[in-house]
Formats: C-alpha cells, structure tokens, sequence
C-alpha cells in the first residue's frame, strides 16, 4: 500500500456512502492521530483499537450522521506521497470559509488548521474535511 492515510480516508467515504455504522481500517500511530482530530471536532463518534480478522492490529471507527446524512459531506487528501504539500502558519487554508478542517501534521503534532494557527506552527496538510 503507498498511501495508507488515504486508503482510510476512501474507507470512510466508501462505508458512510452505504450507510454503515462503523468501519475496520488498519492501524497506525499517523491513522489514530488523525482521528483524534476528526473526533475532537465532530466529524466520527470515535473509534477503538481492535485487532483485525488476520491478527493485525485495526482501528474500528464509529461514523457520526445526521438525519440520516453522514456528517463528513466531503473528505479530500491534499498532501500524497507524490506530491507533499507543506504550508506555513499564515498560509494555511482555509476550507469553506472557516466551516471546514484542514488536518496538519506540525512539529508539535497533528492538529486541525485553527490550532496549528493558535500554536503558531506550520506543516505538511494531510487532508481538509467538511
């Protein structure tokens, strides 16, 4: 697998196109950071480390709806392992005019956008989510 952030992310949007309630991706320390910033504001109930049918170690995520749509309307990779996209404090994006995350791995850790403002640092922008 090349770009493991992004076979989740797929995952996601894959399983909330179907309706389902939760999703079994594998497991990472750079997967489990990213959804502690999807869960910190809103976008998946959470998830639990469990272990995958092969013995592996897999992350089950909860997906969050709302009247029946999901709550993630849109989830793009912004940065691949082609193409990494790094961006300073003040030139970070803003996604649909501040209602929308942008997901940053920063030296003081992976946060969202708003964050990665307050602490003053800049990084490599995994993915925007609104």
């Amino acid at each position: 697998m090349n770009d493991p952030l992004g076979d989740m992310l797929t995952r996601i949007r894959n399983a909330q196109m179907r309706g389902k309630s939760t999703v079994v991706s594998p497991a990472s320390k750079l997967r489990a950071w990213v959804l502690d910033v999807l869960a910190d504001e809103g976008y998946i109930r959470g998830y639990e480390k469990t272990t995958g049918a092969d013995g592996h170690p897999a992350l089950k995520i909860s997906l969050k709806y709302f009247d029946g749509a999901p709550v993630i309307r849109e989830l793009r990779r912004v940065s691949t392992p082609g193409r990494r996209v790094y961006r300073a404090c003040k030139d970070l994006p803003s996604v649909r005019q501040g209602l929308g995350v942008s997901i940053v791995s920063t030296p003081k850790g992976v946060m969202s956008d708003a964050h990665a403002r307050q602490a003053n640092v800049g990084g490599e922008v995994l993915c925007t989510v609104f």
